[in-house]
């Protein structure tokens, strides 16, 4: 199996699916990509590819100011983890309002 990553964006303010966040992937701290969640809070893509997943580090830096249009407390989550397994897939969610987040690792 030839893992990927992937992510998606709830608002818990709102409880729904977070449209329009910019989210930058990192790797080994130098810049990937930058992808922007659908309608369905989730990226079009996987953030990367399945067989092009690495052992490493990497960040998604969420974009959350934007989206909720104030940056009174949260302006950019950043959640950095380490693939030592790139079979398997990563999927790194982001649960999050203006004041607060949560993230866990799915599959």
């Amino acid at each position: 199996m030839n893992g990927k990553l992937s992510t998606h964006v709830l608002d818990t303010r709102a409880g729904k699916p977070a449209p329009g966040v910019k989210i930058d992937l990192l790797f080994g701290g130098k810049p990937l990509s930058s992808h922007t969640t659908n309608a369905d809070g989730r990226t079009d893509q996987p953030l990367v590819a399945p067989g092009s997943l690495q052992k490493g580090e990497y960040e998604l830096r969420f974009h959350v100011g934007a989206y909720f249009k104030e940056k009174n407390f949260l302006d950019v989550v950043p959640i950095r983890f380490t693939v030592t397994d790139p079979a398997q897939n990563f999927h790194v969610p982001l649960l999050c309002s203006p004041w607060s987040y949560t993230t866990y690792r799915g599959s």
